[in-house]
């Protein structure tokens, strides 16, 4: 089991406020399918929550325990139904994942030629992020956001 001081516990209990449970786990308890989840969960993304379907609580101490043995995972949180789990990222897994989707960050070379068209063009290399582009210019642009249905956004605010 990986073992992570207060302060590093604390910081990640609270950037894992916002994530959902990306494992769910039934009535089949920790099966291999389970596990093998769970593992490619904390390879991809380090830090995961996991929700648990049942009402026994030391069943659900033993799970937590398990899995965190077996993984080498840190424990960050339990609190009732879910648990918030951390292992750092594997480097070849990450590559892999960003490789397969086209996220993550690239590095283009930009060239712009001069406004005179007298002296030599200006060539900058960038990272871009997933989201972004140049244009013909050699601006930098951020894909617009989705625009949210009126209905959802209608039913949300009720």
């Amino acid at each position: 089991m990986l073992k992570l001081t207060a302060i590093e516990r604390s910081a990640l209990r609270s950037e894992a406020h916002a994530l959902n449970p990306i494992v769910l786990i039934g009535e089949a308890g920790l099966s291999e399918a389970v596990m093998k989840e769970i593992d490619n969960g904390l390879n991809s993304h380090g830090l995961i929550k996991v929700r648990v379907f049942g009402d026994d609580r030391e069943a659900r101490l033993a799970m937590y325990e398990t899995i965190c043995t077996t993984l080498k995972a840190a424990p960050i949180q339990h609190i009732g139904k879910l648990f918030v789990l951390f292992r750092p990222k594997l480097e070849g897994s990450v590559e892999k994942v960003l490789r397969k989707t086209g996220g993550g960050l690239r590095e283009v070379t930009i060239v712009k030629p001069s406004p005179s068209g007298q002296k030599r063009p200006t060539v900058s290399k960038v990272m871009l992020k997933g989201n972004e582009r140049v244009t013909q210019g050699g601006n930098i642009k951020r894909a617009k956001p989705r625009q949210a249905s009126a209905k959802k956004s209608a039913l949300k605010s009720s």
